[in-house]
């Protein structure tokens, strides 16, 4: 290789390969649109409670800030959630009523959090949560105890078919 070509020798610049996204490998950044408004990912929750894992999205729109939940079970589960107004204090019981609606309690346990995005700040902690329904088990409450902070989020099951992802990288 002569000196004037490495000199003037153009860099080539590594480009990384776009993969094509599903509900496990979405990242900080993506957009994803549901219900026809479009949302940023900024945040990323990965549970774990013994071998079972289940991912949380934070999506953040124009308007509002919403949760996409997704687990796989025996089967894809995927389900909306937005944050709630209700105020729960521990012990955490297991019949609730927020909305005129009555949930009750279907499962509980602690997790094992890893964060990504805004999500960081959770990173390595553990927090309680507890899975209620209604009755034609449609709607769902979610509870997650962090330290002495409960939070509340009502949500909703949907279909994978209502959910675009588009990468951003």
């Amino acid at each position: 290789m002569s000196l004037f070509s490495r000199i003037f020798k153009k860099k080539e610049k590594e480009i990384e390969e776009v993969k094509e996204r599903n509900f496990f490998n979405i990242r900080i950044d993506d957009i994803v649109t549901y219900d026809l408004e479009d949302y940023q990912v900024s945040g990323k929750l990965i549970y774990k409670d013994g071998g079972y894992e289940w991912l949380a999205y934070q999506l953040v729109g124009a308007t509002e800030t919403i949760w996409l939940s997704v687990e796989m079970d025996d089967e894809l589960e995927l389900a909306i959630y937005k944050s709630s107004k209700e105020k729960l204090t521990q012990p955490i019981p297991n019949k609730v009523t927020i909305n005129k609606t009555e949930y009750i309690l279907e499962e509980k346990g602690t997790a094992t959090v890893q964060g990504e995005g805004r999500g960081k700040n959770v990173h390595g902690q553990e927090v309680k949560y507890f899975d209620f329904v209604n009755q034609s088990e449609d709607q769902f409450l979610s509870v997650e105890v962090w330290g002495s902070e409960v939070e509340v989020s009502e949500g909703h099951e949907i279909e994978g078919y209502e959910i675009k992802v588009i990468a951003a990288s």
